[in-house]
This record gives C-alpha cells, structure tokens and sequence, in this order.
C-alpha cells in the first residue's frame, strides 16, 4: 500500500492509502506529475534541517522521512524536522533505502519539540495564573 495525499475541491487534505497497482498506469503517472508540480511551485512544507542548510522532504511518517536524491545529499546525524516555521522534531537519522529518485531516512531516535520550556520542580495544579497589581 502507498500513502498519497489528495487535496479535494473544498481545500482540505486527505492522506489515504492505496493500492499501487488498484490504480491504472496514465492516473498514478498523473499523481506524480502533480505531486511534483506542486513541490516545485510551493516549495514544499515539509522540510529537513541540516545545518544551515533545508531540504523539501516528499514524504513523512513516524520511522523517517524521503527526500529526493537530486535535492539533497547524503545526509546523517542529527537534524531538525519543520512545517514551515513551525519546528516538529530533532531527530537523530540512518541511511535508509534508496528507490528511483528517492533517499529514505529512518529515525534513531526522534524527539518532539516542545512549545514551553520544562521546569524542574512540580507546577501546583491550584496555583494562580496571574497576579493583579495593588490599586
């Protein structure tokens, strides 16, 4: 089965997962293009973080990610996964398998990023958001 992702009219995203072969050739062909059109024209979202240095990544799971083998080279260690501005993970990355045009990455580990920073005693469940200054 392959995961593809599907925009319909009303504007929302869809991710399903397809046979490849339940699929005529001119239609998957056709996906592709696309698929490849839209990544050239908005750049892509997803993207890897290497360095200084982003790569568009073509596809994403929880064990790794694609890139396209032309976009990027060989890449190791430790990266960072964004949406956008948006920072998703740092991750620690293998050399996967390469097929065709795409390089795949699996996770050694991956560590979700966090919106707030941790803290090092126990937050109290009852203590007051805020304080109001004396009139």
């Amino acid at each position: 089965a392959k995961r593809i992702s599907l925009t319909p009219i009303w504007g929302i995203k869809v991710m399903i997962d397809i046979e490849s072969d339940a699929l005529p050739k001119e239609v998957r062909e056709g996906l592709e293009r696309a698929r490849e059109q839209d990544r050239r024209k908005t750049g892509g979202k997803l993207r890897v973080q290497v360095g200084d240095t982003w790569y568009p990544i073509r596809s994403f799971d929880q064990s790794g990610f694609e890139v396209g083998i032309d976009d990027a080279p060989k890449l190791r260690g430790l990266v960072e996964i964004h949406d956008g501005a948006r920072m998703l993970r740092q991750a620690l990355i293998i050399a996967g398998a390469s097929t065709d045009d795409v390089m795949r990455y699996e996770f050694k580990r991956a560590t979700a990023s966090r919106s707030a920073a941790p803290v090092d005693y126990v937050r109290k469940s009852e203590a007051p958001v805020g304080y109001l200054p004396r009139a």
